[in-house]
């Protein structure tokens, strides 16, 4: 672990009106102290902690900025390290010059994720929390928001450690019937308790993954796909969920040229909106490369919104885009339901499959709730519940505890053919290493040093 002192900026640049640098490292205070004057004369080093200093900051005789400094002591710190936050005016220029005079006078920049690495490498928080932070700081909606507070207060680690301290329990009972077999019937005792102990593990993991598909929804939202022919109201839509104009409207096909994306909040869940080109047949090359990119797109998209007019009848251009879709999450939106119908319901449903058709009008603002329902139905059933309960978002969470899950199964199918307890307990013993990458606990530094670089730096 690395000794030396750090420091970024951790607000985002710009201007604004406060702008932030900080330092962690046991020289944090020593190096804003060499630098820090207060009309009182007081200095950091004597100061109390969590306690906040008006005063300027210096490079020799040179005034650098008019600062608000804040001193916290180890370990009741966020990296348990003493940090320094030197609080300056927010623009881009003034944020800079702080940083830059403190890395002069002794400090190291940060490296991307460095002061939460530190966190988690000094105890404060585990490895499952690290990452919830990233979640909390990305999150855009107010339910992935509550998703990933309640993985940073430590509810998903709780609830791991228990699972492990439960596996770790029976592990000590199995290694005890091994070494004294004065028993006949140990074998079986052993593997009774084995049982029990399994069908529970994978009761608890089994629940956690049935939230993977709704937790990774609120974490990195949906995918969805605008598509259609040109002038059905693809654009409108957008601008509808986006409730401002980021596509322009026109009543000319072929507008759009290109995808739009925009991010939206749908009832809690977040939807990256994508907003593409008419897919038609075009001698225009700008628009050909267009709907080449659109079709790319709906390859890739969780949820397809197939608009079409309600005023005009279907076109073998439709027929074509629903062999697109086909077998994919869809729902059929038929626009410009306050002009004379003209297209062929009968002949729509039949080519919908099942999926859901939601009748808009865009032009009135009529529908678009209805279809808001239909799309979180599609990925939640009922409420989404978000204070009380646990959700695995991240997907290298998902992915240990399906192998875990794998293991948990091993453990169950090696008892049924009456394998040996000595082997059982190897994959005993890896559902609780597995179970233990997930809070850090058993995690190799290379992985450390990996998810860490992916944070942003300052933080």
């Amino acid at each position: 672990m690395d000794t030396d002192t750090i420091a970024a900026i951790s607000t985002p640049i710009g201007e604004g009106a406060i702008g932030i640098v900080r330092l962690s490292g046991k020289d944090s205070i020593p190096i804003v102290d060499r630098l820090f004057k207060s009309p009182s004369g007081k200095r950091l080093k004597d100061a109390k902690t969590h306690t906040i200093h008006y005063g300027h900051l210096y490079d020799g005789d040179v005034l650098v900025e008019e600062v608000m400094v804040s001193v916290m002591k180890g370990p009741k710190t966020f990296t348990r390290e003493d940090v320094v936050e030197i609080n300056c005016h927010g623009g881009i220029v003034s944020v800079n010059r702080v940083l830059e005079t403190v890395l002069a006078n002794g400090a190291r920049l940060a490296e991307p994720g460095e002061f939460t690495k530190r966190a988690f490498m000094n105890g404060r928080i585990d490895l499952s929390q690290a990452e919830a932070i990233m979640d909390l700081i990305r999150a855009k909606t107010d339910r992935a928001m509550n998703v990933a507070l309640g993985q940073m207060e430590g509810r998903l680690s709780r609830m791991i450690r228990k699972l492990r301290s439960e596996i770790l329990e029976v592990l000590a009972q199995v290694e005890v019937n091994i070494d004294y077999p004065e028993y006949d019937d140990v074998e079986e005792m052993t593997h009774k308790l084995l049982k029990e102990k399994a069908l529970f593990v994978k009761q608890e993991i089994s629940r956690l993954l049935d939230t993977a598909k709704q937790g990774k929804i609120l974490r990195e939202g949906v995918a969805t796909a605008i598509i259609g022919r040109p002038n059905v109201g693809k654009s409108s839509l957008l601008n509808s969920f986006a409730r401002e104009n980021k596509a322009i409207v026109t009543d000319i096909p072929g507008t759009t040229r290109d995808v739009i994306e925009e991010y939206v909040n749908i009832k809690g869940v977040p939807l990256k909106l994508i907003d593409t080109a008419g897919i038609r047949e075009t001698d225009d090359t700008v628009e050909r490369i267009g709907v080449e990119r659109s079709r790319k797109v709906v390859k890739e998209a969780d949820l397809i919104l197939f608009v079409l007019s309600n005023n005009e009848q279907l076109t073998e251009e439709d027929r074509l885009l629903f062999q697109m879709i086909q077998g994919m999450e869809a729902i059929i939106v038929i626009n410009k339901t306050d002009l004379p119908t003209k297209i062929d319901i009968k002949e729509v449903e039949r080519l919908a499959e099942g999926r859901p058709i939601v009748y808009l009008s865009l032009m009135e603002d009529r529908g678009l709730e209805q279809l808001e329902n239909t799309i979180t139905s599609k990925f939640f059933s009922g409420e989404i519940e978000t204070n009380d309960f646990t959700y695995v978002s991240n997907a290298r969470h998902i992915s240990l505890l399906k192998e875990a899950l794998k293991s948990v199964d091993d453990v169950l199918n090696g008892i049924e053919a009456g394998i040996p307890v000595d082997i059982l307990q190897i994959d005993m013993t890896k559902i609780w290493e597995t179970l233990g990458e997930i809070t850090g606990d058993t995690v190799h530094d290379e992985l450390i040093n990996q998810l860490f670089s992916q944070f942003c730096l300052g933080k």
